[in-house]
């Protein structure tokens, strides 16, 4: 009769803080905190390609309203966040729009948006002034208009895209609550041009107690240091595929010949077959 021996392995189990584990232990540390390093640098340069991007949009030159958009012109990318200058002349108070919803400095309030009748531009088909939308300023409540600058006004502003949605204009109040150009060309006896502008400087200056309103920083395109995003996301890629061969590797030592015994223990021989 074969004697019964006995598979089951000798000698404790080798931990994972084994002696002989310790180099694996030791180089996943160095891979990853040298792939989260290398992915934090990209992340790093990808920030700072995008805010060079933005700085090359701001820097933009001012340049004379005619020159980038007429008031029967489409309102294109090449003219948002454009710097233009124009003169003209301020419509009458009852002409002016409060648009409600607009944020300062953590403050709910209101923006005063005035048509400027603009010098040198001939009416369209309809016999309308062309009047350019700008935003005046600030105010923390929508009460009565203030009266504008008398006479012709020197302004440069920052051209923005009008509001996609958003309600009619209030006659009452005479609050609306977005710059919804296609909305204000029935309330208002101008041909509007199709995008408005944040005034930034006035000559002769604004005279009503109004808050000045900064112009939005321009968005930047997706694109802008996708590359170094994509190199960034593949050194984590990297970092997490060195923990997982470290836990195979570390695996299959703890599991392989020797890994279910002491260092230098010897395997116990196997009992020989007695015949009966």
């Amino acid at each position: 009769m074969t004697a019964p021996h006995d598979d089951q392995p000798s000698g404790p189990r080798v931990g994972w803080f084994s002696r002989r584990l310790w180099g694996l232990h030791a180089l996943v540390v160095v891979a990853v905190v040298f792939c989260l390093f290398m992915g934090l640098w990209q992340m790093g340069v990808y920030d700072t390609r995008r805010e060079h991007e933005r700085a090359d949009q701001q820097a933009v030159p001012e340049v004379a309203l005619t020159e980038v958009l007429g008031p029967d012109d489409a309102f294109t990318a090449t003219a948002n966040h454009r710097p233009v200058e124009l003169t003209g002349t301020y419509a009458p108070a009852g002409d002016q729009v409060w648009v409600s919803g607009r944020d300062q400095d953590g403050t709910d309030g209101y923006w005063l948006v005035a048509p400027v009748l603009v010098d040198g531009v001939e009416a369209g088909a309809a016999g309308r002034p062309p009047a350019l939308l700008v935003v005046r300023g600030w105010s923390a409540e929508a009460g009565d208009v203030p009266e504008p600058a008398a006479g012709q006004v020197t302004i440069s502003a920052v051209l923005q895209a009008g509001d996609a949605r958003g309600s009619g204009l209030d006659p009452d109040s005479r609050v609306i609550d977005g710059v919804r150009i296609p909305a204000l060309v029935n309330d208002l006896p101008y041909d509007l041009y199709g995008g408005y502008g944040i005034v930034t400087d006035q000559t002769p200056p604004e005279s009503a107690d109004l808050a000045p309103v900064a112009p939005p920083d321009p968005e930047v395109s997706w694109s802008a240091g996708l590359r170094n995003l994509a190199y960034a996301i593949q050194w984590w890629i990297f970092g997490a595929f060195a923990v997982f061969m470290w836990w195979r590797m570390c695996t299959d030592l703890r599991n392989g010949p020797g890994g279910d015994r002491p260092s230098g223990a010897r395997p116990a021989p196997k009992p020989l077959a007695t015949a009966e």
